[in-house]
């Protein structure tokens, strides 16, 4: 749980322009990329997490703009990144205007849940990192170069003048 503004802001910085890393990498083409025909593709996954910033956040007195249906998935994935960018700036610019340290100790329902707003950052975060995850597998498997985020991905390791691990 996140106790004060200042800690949740550094962390979604952070963890933002990995997600917006990621979502840049994306091709149109590439958002067509599935598991299965029984699981979401990466195109449902990246709008999915553009969309969870406000979905999630609803249940708050947090005001912004950002997209809050997640369905139809856009088929750009440009449209896809853009409106990330759009979305966390205007999420992350709320909550330094509307929202102090005391509104982390704040309670509200989540899915049933009575929890604190701070934990509801928490899992903001959290769940991003999940499908960013997801996103990188599909992004291997659609032949997309991934981008590095808690470390050098196979390909950036050269950058750092070292040889990638072995397979």
């Amino acid at each position: 749980m996140f106790q004060t503004l200042d800690h949740f802001i550094r962390s979604w910085e952070f963890e933002a322009d990995a997600t917006q890393r990621i979502l840049n990498h994306l091709t149109d083409e590439s958002l067509k990329q599935e598991i299965t025909s029984e699981n979401w593709t990466l195109g449902r996954i990246a709008w999915h997490t553009v969309t969870a910033i406000r979905i999630i956040t609803s249940n708050t007195n947090l005001s912004f703009e950002a997209p809050n249906q997640d369905y139809p998935v856009p088929t750009s994935a440009k449209f896809i990144a853009d409106r990330y960018h759009q979305a966390s700036s205007t999420f992350l610019e709320a909550i330094k205007s509307q929202w102090t340290d005391n509104t982390m100790n704040e309670v509200i329902d989540f899915i049933g849940q009575q929890i604190p707003i701070g934990s509801l950052l928490l899992f903001l975060l959290q769940h991003q990192s999940h499908h960013r995850g997801q996103m990188t597998v599909l992004m291997r498997q659609a032949g997309l170069v991934v981008p590095g985020i808690y470390g050098p991905s196979k390909e950036e390791w050269a950058k750092f003048g070292m040889e990638a691990p072995k397979m």
